[in-house]
């Protein structure tokens, strides 16, 4: 039976290859993203464009129409998010509240919403997008380790707080995904260790298996960047 698959930043490069990735073992996916133009693919899926998922109440008005337009929700896979490199000495305290905000406020606050639908979902799975960074940051890694920690934390205590239903909360750990943006950032990079968003959708797909039903809780790192 086909399982129904929330993707949040699912419009960019690692979310249209998870969303791919469900789709591809017949799962019907929604793609939800706060850019305004959906990609190209997800035939016979849903797309959500300008979606503010700080927004609690657009993100019940969300959820509200994917019980509706979906049939409820099986999987919520938390990408959406951001990073920035700065120092704390020349950097902007602001930067700090806006790491938090995109990636903690983002998912818990979607999270939250769709708690009730993964409740009633026979093997409900919630799998969260961490950061080796947040284990041991580097320099100007500070706001965005310190936020991505939170992400560890949120899924450590809703694994706990879910533990008596059939939900289980996990969240990876990726190193430096292999991804455009990334390739632009660091041009003279050596990208051969880095993790390709097929190994990190692959991963998230066995999280949200049948197989995968007695892990909650776990904070597992993708770092291996070969393809074999």
């Amino acid at each position: 039976m086909a399982r129904k698959v929330v993707v949040t930043g699912g419009f960019g490069a690692l979310g249209r290859v998870v969303a791919d990735r469900f789709a591809s073992q017949g799962d019907r996916v929604a793609r939800v993203d706060f850019a305004p133009t959906a990609p190209g693919g997800n035939e016979g899926g849903l797309d959500f464009a300008g979606v503010d998922l700080t927004d609690a109440t657009a993100c019940r008005d969300l959820v509200a129409k994917l019980e509706v337009q979906l049939g409820g929700i099986d999987v919520l896979v938390n990408i959406a998010g951001g990073f920035i490199w700065e120092t704390l000495g020349e950097g902007s305290i602001e930067n700090w509240n806006r790491m938090f905000t995109m990636n903690v406020l983002t998912a818990a606050t979607i999270t939250q919403a769709a708690l009730a639908p993964l409740k009633a979902s026979a093997s409900g799975r919630i799998v969260n997008i961490g950061a080796g960074a947040a284990v041991k940051a580097e320099m100007g890694m500070g706001s965005y380790a310190s936020s991505k920690a939170g992400v560890h934390r949120l899924t450590e205590a809703l694994a706990a707080e879910l533990a008596g239903t059939g939900v289980t909360v996990n969240a990876i750990l990726p190193s430096i995904i292999d991804t455009p943006t990334n390739r632009a950032d660091m041009p003279d990079a050596d990208t051969s260790a880095w993790v390709k968003p097929q190994a990190i959708a692959d991963v998230i797909a066995f999280l949200a298996s049948d197989q995968a039903r007695a892990i909650t809780g776990a904070l597992i790192p993708v770092t291996r960047g070969s393809e074999g």
